[in-house]
Parts: C-alpha cells; sequence; structure tokens
C-alpha cells in the first residue's frame, strides 16, 4: 500500500462533506489499508478521508497506547447514533500539525458502521476513542475541530497555525 499525502488547512475537502460508500470491492480495501499506512507513518491516531483530499464516508482510527497491540478500527459510512454526557479534550489534528485546543465533545458516544465488506457494527466508546471517533466523523462532515471553538477562541488557533505553519515552512494546501 501507500502512504497518502495529508492536506492541510484551509484544502476545500476538509470543509466538504464526504460522501457515502456504496460499493465495497477491492479498491476500497486497498484505500484503508492506505489510509492506516498513512495514519500510522504520521503518528496519528486517527484519519478521515477527507484529510487525503478523498471525499467519501471512510476513516480510521487506532487509539493504542505505546506498547500496547493495535486496536485499529476501519470506519465506512460511520454515523454517531447516541451521545451521553459531556467533556472537555486537548485535541490535535494531522491537517494542523502542532496545533492544539481544548474541544468541547460527548463525553460517550455510540457509532454504527460498516466495514470494508459492507458488514453493519457498532462500537459503543468513551476517552480517547469517543474523542477520536468523533473528531472524525466530523471531518466526514466537513467540519474541523476549530469550528467547534468559540469565535474568539477560533480565530487565535487560526493566527496560531498560520504562525506554525510559517516557522516550519509549510504551505497550507489550497
Amino acid at each position: 500500500m501507500a502512504v497518502l499525502p495529508i492536506v492541510l488547512y484551509p484544502h476545500a475537502a476538509l470543509t466538504t462533506p464526504a460522501r457515502p460508500v456504496e460499493t465495497f470491492d477491492e479498491e476500497l480495501s486497498q484505500f484503508i489499508e492506505s489510509m492506516a499506512e498513512t495514519m500510522y507513518a504520521a503518528n496519528g491516531v486517527g484519519l478521515a478521508a477527507n484529510q487525503v483530499a478523498e471525499l467519501r464516508r471512510v476513516a480510521v482510527i487506532d487509539c493504542a497506547g505505546d506498547g500496547e497491540p493495535s486496536q485499529l478500527y476501519e470506519l465506512v459510512n460511520p454515523v454517531i447514533v447516541e451521545r451521553k454526557g459531556q467533556l472537555v479534550w486537548q485535541e490535535g489534528c494531522l491537517s494542523f500539525p502542532d496545533l492544539y485546543n481544548d474541544i468541547k465533545r460527548a463525553a460517550e458516544v455510540t457509532v454504527e458502521y460498516q466495514t470494508r465488506t459492507g458488514e453493519k457494527r457498532s462500537v459503543s466508546a468513551t476517552g480517547l476513542l469517543s474523542v477520536a471517533l468523533q473528531h472524525e466523523i466530523d471531518h466526514l462532515d466537513g467540519v474541523v475541530f476549530t469550528e467547534r471553538l468559540a469565535i474568539f477562541e477560533k480565530r487565535v488557533a487560526l493566527r496560531k497555525y498560520r504562525k506554525i505553519c510559517e516557522r516550519r515552512g509549510l504551505t497550507p494546501s489550497e
């Protein structure tokens, strides 16, 4: 498989809702494997198809810590069907390198999704997995994590992001 290029904000794919997957074939399986390889290569815990400029409802997540066995979730057409409670978690995003902000999320979610073969499944999660599920599904809905901030906090975060890009010599994607 291949490591795919991750697009940086403000690339249009990041704010465009992804289309549902209707065809479950070998190409989809290869795409999911490339997404997982890309996520691992970037040291991320999640990656949505929008982040590699593909507008299809596919995401991968693996929240296993160092020394823990991999727990890869391959999510096709994921939908949050239940939310409970609230928490604040410091989030980052591979499309916003080195930018971190406290984001309010549901403390617990239940997500229904399909596997790469179209099999229907669900997962209930708390903690980091809950946050990652919500973050990646937001991407698939065309919502980036800075949209979850209050207006002033968002301005500060985007100013900080521009400075990070300048300092690191990154050119945000168009």
